[in-house]
């Protein structure tokens, strides 16, 4: 028997669930048929709330998004200095990845760039902005900080993956150790990115 949901409500709760989905299977295990499986809805009961199955993954990902934007923020908000701060944001997003499978590979999945995915660009904005901000701070300018920002979500984003891939699993690492692992690697990159933006006179 189907759970009565009121409007709104079951909104919410498909996106709840297709987090869940991509946790468990990734990005290639998503479907609408099977988040409506989940949920304990007939297989249209999504379609009213999203007209096709980019609509659903791009609620899903303006929330990978935001949840990643407040990982960011609860890292760094009691961290004064600024390699600190900004190592400790890649260190919360590779943290995010191992646990939701969801990182960039979700935020900008093919279908999603089109105008209507608007409240989904908003949280993308939001999340590079914080670490726009926090480049900033150990950069000489805006080319400098945009090239160092790129390099730490690749880096964060990696050693999720490899971790996510098995590749670090046979080497017998913990999540906590690929986390801690990537917060170091990504002070390293910083440290020698501010070393190269400031050479002493």
């Amino acid at each position: 028997m189907g759970v009565k949901y009121h409007h709104g409500d079951l909104r919410a709760e498909l996106v709840r669930v297709s987090l869940d989905l991509i946790a468990e299977r990734g990005l290639t295990g998503f479907s609408v048929a099977e988040v409506a499986r989940r949920a304990k809805v007939s297989p249209g009961a999504p379609y009213r709330h999203f007209p096709e199955r980019e609509s659903l993954l791009g609620a899903t990902a303006a929330a990978v998004a935001c949840q990643l934007a407040e990982r960011v923020q609860a890292a760094v908000e009691t961290r004064e200095d600024p390699v600190d701060a900004l190592a400790a944001a890649a260190g919360a997003y590779t943290e995010y990845l191992l646990e939701r499978r969801a990182g960039m590979n979700v935020i900008y999945a093919d279908g999603l760039q089109g105008p209507k995915h608007a409240e989904l660009h908003e949280q993308t904005r939001r999340l590079t902005d914080q670490f726009l901000m926090l480049c900033l701070a150990v950069s000489d300018g805006p080319q400098e900080a945009l090239e160092l920002m790129e390099q730490l979500f690749a880096q964060a984003h990696g050693y999720g993956m490899l971790w996510l891939d098995g590749v670090f699993a046979k080497q017998g690492y913990s999540p906590e150790l690929v986390v801690r692992k990537s917060t170091t690697a990504a002070r390293i990159v910083i440290e020698g990115h501010a070393k190269h933006s400031r050479p002493s006179h």
